[in-house]
């Protein structure tokens, strides 16, 4: 995918213009981004009958359909409306598998409690335990875990969101910012906190850093 802005506008007018091609390329340029979205927020119990690689199937779809009104009157950034699209496609897909047990009282503290699909503590605890971690046995595996969920489970609800933004979902902070409506400044304040707060927890493990994109 293009970098440069104006290089990017012409493959969407492209893409919009019905161009196969540019379609295919528009998407794929921002397909690894959107599956790591999709695998964080897709529920636990759905997931033996979906996987990432399905939705997005269901989301190119959406956005074959969509791209012509976005092209016409761009409602803010490329990638944060085609974010919306995959994150629309969840609910969906969870209302249909979960119905009323998506509310379910004893389900794990969720991240952020928003219009959104919710990411666990304990999916995110097993996710950065994947990352941090080399240990095999499972018992120390398993407490780890335990420990890092603990440790998102007592941040702040925005805290932990714009954390799940920064650090798992690859987001800039400018696009957090603009995801939570929040300032630039705050967005930035607010990851940095997180991340301390997260490692004075966990004991200080130097191998949480903040993501690099500005």
């Amino acid at each position: 995918m293009p970098n440069d802005a104006a290089d990017r506008s012409d493959v969407i007018r492209q893409a919009a213009a019905g161009h196969a091609t540019a379609r295919a390329r528009l998407f794929a340029g921002y397909r690894d981004r959107l599956r790591e979205t999709i695998r964080l927020r897709l529920d636990r119990r759905v997931q033996g009958r979906i996987d990432a690689d399905d939705v997005l199937q269901e989301v190119y779809l959406d956005f074959e359909r969509r791209l012509p009104r976005f092209a016409a009157d761009p409602p803010g950034p490329f990638f944060l409306w085609l974010r919306g699209l995959a994150l629309q496609r969840l609910i969906d897909l969870h209302r249909q598998h979960l119905g009323a047990a998506m509310r379910d009282a004893g389900r794990e503290i969720s991240i952020y409690r928003g219009q959104v699909p919710e990411a666990s503590s304990a999916s995110l605890a097993a996710l950065l335990v994947g990352r941090l971690t080399s240990a095999t046995r499972a018992a120390q595996r398993a407490e780890t875990q335990l420990r890092v969920q603990q440790a998102l489970n007592a941040l702040d609800p925005i805290d932990r969101e714009v954390l799940t933004l920064r650090h798992f979902e690859g987001l800039s902070n400018e696009e957090t910012a603009q995801v939570l409506e929040l300032s630039k400044s705050a967005a930035s304040n607010r990851y940095v906190r997180a991340l301390k707060r997260l490692k004075d927890v966990l004991g200080g493990w130097s191998e949480i850093r903040p993501e690099s994109r500005p």
